[in-house]
């Protein structure tokens, strides 16, 4: 038997370290194909190779809206508070903090004025990355004013959904601001206002049984999932297997539950075409640029007739 005994350690061979920067390349969830970033950005977001659409922020959302990416922020200063010190696996007011940091924003929603194709418009979008754009009481709080500042300033307003629904963490305070909301784009109605919904991926719970279906024209994007409850509740509830593409943009419309699914990339100017006719605007006309050539051309006429002789 040895009197000492050598523990040998395992060879390991160093990580060589990665040249190529992180976040670099994305893999589009769809058909898998690796994207370049920058690729992405400039395709605002969708896959080049199928069609996919990632998520965008409400910031980004914004900045693709409006004419040249210039836009005025509204009720910044808004914060949610933690009116009823709730606490599930951790504290709301820690998540608030947490949500604030992470996305730089105080609340789940982006209000803006500003213009798409030269027409005046008030536009708010949904942060999902905000505890997954939940509707909160700054959310309805927010999305009231806008629709007054619609009123106001006599422009259309766009809601653009990006959420899960209703935030548990407010209780009923929450669910108030589906009835809030409702009633100020009732006025918006009455006044003869257009208000555009779009959905995206996902657009769910209360904002789905609210403001998100009740546009004069409800817009979604391709494969969005709209719809109140999951399709796993919906499946273990009734006890069948649901269709395919179930709650899917494609699916609504089929049913007509939604007017129009357009591509990102579209969207824009789709916006623009349907808002020039609610408001009976007429649509731009491209400035054409005369070619040099094609002036001298129009100019050799008047020379030859002023140099033709007078006959008498």
């Amino acid at each position: 038997m040895a009197w000492f005994k050598k523990t040998r350690k395992p060879i390991e061979s160093p990580e060589k370290a990665s040249r190529v920067p992180e976040g670099l390349w994305v893999k589009c969830p769809s058909c898998s194909k690796a994207l370049y970033h920058k690729d992405l950005t400039a395709s605002l977001q969708v896959c080049a190779q199928c069609g996919h659409h990632f998520r965008m922020s409400a910031t980004d959302r914004l900045g693709m809206l409006f004419d040249d990416g210039r836009w005025t922020q509204l009720d910044v200063s808004l914060r949610s508070t933690d009116p009823l010190a709730f606490t599930d696996t951790k504290r709301y007011r820690d998540r608030l903090a947490a949500a604030v940091k992470a996305t730089g924003l105080n609340d789940a929603l982006v209000v803006g004025t500003g213009a798409i194709d030269h027409i005046p418009v008030v536009i708010a979008a949904m942060e999902y990355g905000f505890i997954g754009g939940s509707m909160g009481v700054v959310v309805g709080e927010k999305l009231t004013r806008a629709a007054e500042q619609a009123l106001v300033s006599r422009t259309p307003f766009i809601i653009v959904s990006c959420s899960g629904g209703a935030r548990m963490m407010e209780g009923a305070l929450s669910l108030m601001q589906m009835a809030k909301v409702c009633a100020a784009l009732a006025r918006l109605d009455r006044a003869g206002l257009p208000y555009l919904s779009v959905l995206t991926d996902p657009t769910t719970g209360g904002v789905t049984a609210s403001f998100a279906m009740l546009g004069d024209l409800n817009i979604a994007e391709p494969r969005a999932l709209i719809g109140f409850a999951g399709p796993r509740v919906i499946e273990q509830t009734i006890r069948q297997q649901l269709p395919e593409g179930f709650q899917r943009s494609e699916f609504l419309l089929d049913k007509g539950f939604i007017d129009l699914i357009v591509d990102r990339r579209d969207l824009k100017t789709t916006l623009s075409r349907v808002l020039r006719l609610m408001t009976g605007r007429p649509p731009v006309e491209p400035a054409i640029d005369v070619p040099a050539q094609a002036e001298e051309l129009t100019a050799e006429p008047e020379e030859l007739t002023a140099q033709k002789p007078d006959v008498a």
